[in-house]
Parts: C-alpha cells; structure tokens; sequence
C-alpha cells in the first residue's frame, strides 16, 4: 500500500499536497482549504467496514464533511457491482455498501461522471468547458 500511495503521489507532480487520512477524512478536509481530490471512496469504506465502525454513520460524517468544505471536493470512487456477485458474505456486503456509498455521495453532488477507456460520461450535471 505504501508503494501505491508513493506512486499516486509522484505521478501527480510537486503542485499537489498529500494528506493521508484512512478514515479521517473530516479531519483533512480541514487541513485542505482549497480544491482537495479524496481519492478513494472505495478504500475509506473498506478502512471503515473491516474497522468494525457504523458505515451508515460514518457515511453520514462523510457526506457533511464534504458539503461543508468551502472549496470542491473531487471523490473517486469505484462501481464495484458490475461484476460477478462474490460468493463470500464479507466481499457480497462490501459491494452492497459501496453501492449505497456511490448512490449518497452522487445524491449530494453536483456532477457525476464515470470514466470508462479513458473517457468520461457524465451521470449528472454538466461537465465544465475549459479553457
């Protein structure tokens, strides 16, 4: 994991600031006052599921978090139930709950967009013109 995370952060280049936050993601959001790219949904969840805590509270604190940050929060987020269905209660339960985790947090957002091949396709909202 330290490899991936090292790799993510090399790859952005030096105009980005790094925080580490498992499950805290309150917690960084308050040390990234501007534009802050929470990347990933799908490890949170996973941090907060086989951390034994209530996901339907822990959603709830995410989802405020990020409305209340003052700047845009970017999630990226994995839709983990086009697949087969796991044959493991454990693996079945995390899909279910990233599904419901994807349907809060694009409830509350202004622009969803999946990328597929490289290429966006936007679920709602409009995607900005840039310049």
């Amino acid at each position: 994991m330290r490899a991936r995370i090292d790799r993510h952060v090399a790859d952005r280049g030096t105009g980005w600031v790094t925080h580490e936050a498992p499950r805290d993601v309150a917690g960084a959001l308050g040390r990234a006052p501007g534009v802050v790219l929470l990347d990933c949904a799908t490890l949170w969840l996973t941090n907060v599921m086989l951390g034994g805590d209530d996901i339907a509270t822990e959603t709830a604190g995410l989802i405020a978090a990020i409305a209340t940050h003052p700047g845009p929060v970017i999630v990226v987020s994995n839709e983990v139930g086009w697949g087969i269905v796991p044959d493991n209660r454990l693996s079945r339960d995390f899909r279910d709950e990233q599904g419901r985790l994807n349907q809060r947090l694009a409830e509350a957002a202004d622009l969803v967009a999946g990328v597929m091949a490289g290429l966006p396709l936007v679920l709602k909202g409009q995607m900005p013109v840039l310049p």
